[in-house]
């Protein structure tokens, strides 16, 4: 494996292997990374709901509950407006550009230096699988406890650095795949999820051993 510098990087991109939705500009090609720019919408985690039972605390369980967009608050910012991110609070937010990632590629995600030293943290998870093509989802947090940290769509906020890879291979679309932000926050139901919820751990180890395919 190695990872692709600039140059490379461009010659993918005009040669149609990695694609940005819109393209990159002349601010974000780095000497081995690309920056990536804030999008528009910012999902607000909620506190609480109105049911038939009256004001109730959303207890989030991702794997019992449907994750979706009703647990949040969607701000889609317009052009010129920002987003006064309080202490201590934590949000979803888009990336502005979607990316395709081609199959003999992998990519990690990066927050950028300046954007720790604001006092924000970028709880990135870090591999986007070969693949992979949409938008990306950046989880930021204000550490501050009492400072207010402003944030303007289009700054750039990341950065995505690819990896080659030993061989091309056959990627498993995730739930996130060609999905905006909203999309990409259902729930995957899955034989596994059902085993760990009844707890069946050893059981599900021995009932889906890796196979080489």
């Amino acid at each position: 494996m190695g990872i692709l510098t600039k140059e490379e990087i461009y010659t993918r991109i005009q040669n149609g292997d990695i694609i940005f939705s819109p393209g990159v500009d002349a601010f974000q090609m780095q000497a081995h990374a690309v920056d990536l720019r804030l999008g528009f919408t910012f999902l607000i985690p909620k506190l609480w709901q109105i049911t038939k039972h009256g004001r109730e605390a959303l207890n989030i369980n991702p794997l019992e509950t449907e994750y979706n967009s009703t647990f949040f608050e969607i701000i889609e910012l317009e052009k010129g407006q920002y987003f006064d991110l309080l202490p201590q609070e934590y949000v979803l937010v888009s990336s502005f550009e979607s990316v395709e990632v081609p199959n003999d590629l992998m990519a990690i995600l990066y927050p950028r230096s300046s954007i720790n030293r604001k006092g924000l943290s970028v709880d990135l998870t870090g591999i986007i699988d070969a693949g992979y093509a949409g938008q990306l989802t950046l989880p930021i947090k204000n550490n501050t406890r009492s400072q207010v940290i402003r944030l303007y769509p289009g700054e750039r906020f990341c950065q995505i650095v690819f990896e080659t890879l030993n061989e091309t291979v056959t990627p498993r679309k995730s739930r996130y795949h060609q999905h905006d932000i909203i999309d990409g926050a259902a729930q995957e139901n899955t034989a596994e999820t059902d085993m760990i919820l009844k707890g069946d751990i050893r059981a599900l180890k021995k009932d889906h051993p890796y196979t080489h395919e």
